[in-house]
């Protein structure tokens, strides 16, 4: 049974993951605040820490350091809605063995947490997430940071607010398994 510790702002979605991972034969403790994150860390000595990049004032990546001397063989796997080139190179520079995009799946998850260092990296690509589904998200979190303004959400996705109503009308449809997987 793995031990992991999930740190992340967004109680909703951390207790969707927690519970994700605990039906695959997870022990998890969370945490949404970084000292809270720490001291778990030291505490239980986990497997692996999932930790997101925004943490409402903070940073996640200010968190890798202080979680690799809380335990030095954890895997730490950043996970954000906010992914760039850039986040991604700092995550790895600052000690993070893993960079995700939100949103991510289960399978991709795991697959970071049991990735070796000699892993392909092709593997990964065999589940993306599909750009309709990776359009709808973005959408949904411009939309909670104008507080449901449809027209705020619009300018901040520099679109028509037309269009941003038209989207909104369309949900994604569930996620395909690639077709080596399909029985």
């Amino acid at each position: 049974m793995k031990k992991g510790l999930l740190i992340d702002d967004d109680a909703l979605y951390l207790r969707a993951l927690q519970r994700s991972l605990e039906r695959r034969g997870h022990a998890i403790q969370t945490a949404t605040e970084p000292a809270q994150a720490i001291e778990r860390a030291a505490a239980q000595k986990p497997d692996y820490a999932l930790v997101d990049l925004k943490l409402a004032e903070q940073n996640g990546l200010d968190l890798i350091a202080p979680l690799r001397q809380a335990h030095e063989s954890m895997r730490i796997i950043l996970v954000t809605g906010y992914a760039s080139v850039a986040t991604a190179v700092e995550a790895i520079k600052r000690g993070a063995d893993h960079y995700l995009a939100k949103p991510t799946t289960i399978e991709a998850i795991l697959r970071a947490i049991n990735a070796d260092a000699c892993d392909e990296p092709a593997e990964a690509e065999a589940t993306m997430t599909p750009l309709s589904r990776l359009e709808w998200e973005h959408i949904q979190q411009a939309m909670i940071d104008s507080n449901g303004n449809i027209s705020a959400a619009a300018r901040l996705l520099g679109m028509h607010r037309r269009s941003l109503q038209r989207k909104l009308a369309k949900k994604p449809g569930r996620e395909r398994k690639p077709a080596d997987e399909l029985d």
